[in-house]
């Protein structure tokens, strides 16, 4: 435990978890509130949010939260409006929320591309479009996006838009972060690679393993230099680190969290695929 985060308020989107485990968003807001942060915490599953609010509560930390789908420019707005209600500050925002979706431009439909974007990239236009001008207005804060490895390398199955957006996300950060320097707002971006999350299991568990999510999960892990996929701790722990005043001449810039992998030039898997 540290006080890292102490007086400071952290608007975490996508805050809870897919299943069983720790998620990026999860292990994010635990973290933060570990470290003296009030989250306020968001996820389109109210269950979800529940389980990282009790979570939070136990451990005697401090925590809001409220439902929402932040692919909708309108519930952004709101969202941020009640964060600032109920804790008149926001310091540090997570753009966490996002998820792949196969396909190449040929086999994928425009409404799953447009689709994508939604969810991958055009939130985080909207939440900081709403959240910089809170954060010049205090004097400064820290925002963090969450790319992918997918923006950097080919590692496995078409995910054209997934990889697009997640690239985008990147450049956004840098040009953005550029642009209010000046103001105190940091910017910068985890890139996670190969990751075990309960996201990530269900993923391969329907999509592409047929339901046998352990053998593409144990494929995954021989890719990765290291011997092992991520966790959302490791995310987590990343994310805390940018958002913290321990990088406070940090910004424009990408934190890769991937065991090495990007560095290699290794070929995907054929059981990863």
């Amino acid at each position: 435990m540290s006080d890292r985060f102490a007086g400071k308020v952290a608007l975490v989107l996508g805050a809870g978890s897919v299943g069983p485990g720790w998620g990026n968003g999860k292990a994010t807001a635990v973290l933060l509130a570990r470290e003296g942060a009030f989250v306020f915490g968001v996820d389109r599953s109210a269950s979800a949010l529940a389980e990282t609010a009790e979570i939070i509560a136990a451990e005697g930390g401090r925590f809001a939260g409220r439902t929402g789908d932040v692919t909708r420019a309108d519930e952004i707005g709101e969202i941020v409006a009640a964060c600032m209600e109920r804790c008149g500050r926001i310091d540090v925002l997570v753009n966490n929320v996002g998820g792949s979706a196969p396909g190449d431009p040929v086999s994928m439909a425009p409404e799953v591309w447009a689709g994508q974007l939604d969810h991958n990239l055009n939130y985080v236009f909207h939440s900081c479009k709403q959240v910089i001008p809170i954060m010049v207005a205090q004097g400064g804060g820290a925002i963090v996006n969450l790319a992918s490895i997918a923006a950097l390398r080919f590692f496995g199955p078409d995910v054209v838009a997934y990889a697009a957006a997640k690239a985008a996300v990147i450049q956004f950060s840098r040009v953005t972060a550029v642009r209010y320097a000046p103001d105190g707002v940091r910017i910068n971006t985890v890139v996670p690679g190969l990751m075990n999350t309960p996201l990530v299991k269900a993923r391969l568990a329907g999509e592409r393993a047929g339901g046998d999510a352990e053998r593409l999960i144990a494929a995954r892990h021989r890719q990765v230099p290291m011997g092992r996929m991520g966790d959302g701790w490791d995310v987590a722990n990343a994310v805390a680190f940018l958002a913290s005043d321990a990088a406070r001449y940090i910004t424009a810039t990408e934190l890769v969290v991937d065991g090495g992998l990007s560095a290699t030039c290794v070929a995907p898997h054929p059981d990863a695929t």
